[in-house]
């Protein structure tokens, strides 16, 4: 991460975590981008790329360390969904047809660890107040899509 004085460490970790998602995806640039937190499926830390047309989420999970992948992204879109759900604490939850389930939550200001040089660790709250209301609407049109339902939030 550039620590310089000029750089807002904000846009600075929104650049790593799109960076990351970038390395992975190939048309990366068709996707929204959320940060998540959650416990199952992957846990922790993930970035969560969304589109509308067509339907479809990409799970990409990454170290809290140094914001780099963890494991490789996982799509989800109509031919591998198995269930989607909202949760009690306003979270979702996804499972696959694999049997690989997801749980997490999009706070609006989530509070992200940056280790730098294995010694500082910046904590960073990033601002995704619009971002988690667009996610919020996009899981709408997305439960309605695989579901078939209409009001399924």
């Amino acid at each position: 991460m550039d620590s310089s004085p000029t750089e807002n460490p904000s846009e600075s970790v929104k650049r790593l975590l799109h960076e990351t998602f970038d390395q992975q995806i190939p048309n990366f640039a068709s996707y929204n981008l959320v940060a998540a937190g959650g416990l199952a499926g992957s846990g922790g830390l993930k970035i969560i790329g969304y589109r509308r047309q067509p339907a479809e989420l990409v799970i990409a999970p990454i170290r809290p360390t140094d914001l780099s992948a963890s494991e490789a992204a996982i799509t989800i879109n109509n031919t591998n969904v198995n269930q989607l759900a909202v949760i009690n604490d306003g979270g979702y939850e996804i499972a696959t047809s694999t049997g690989r389930v997801f749980r997490f939550n999009i706070a609006e200001r989530p509070s992200i660890d940056l280790h730098i040089d294995d010694a500082v660790v910046h904590s960073v709250e990033l601002d995704q107040v619009s971002d988690a209301e667009d996610f919020a609407d996009f899981m709408n049109h997305f439960m309605n899509t695989i579901e078939g339902t209409e009001n399924f939030v």
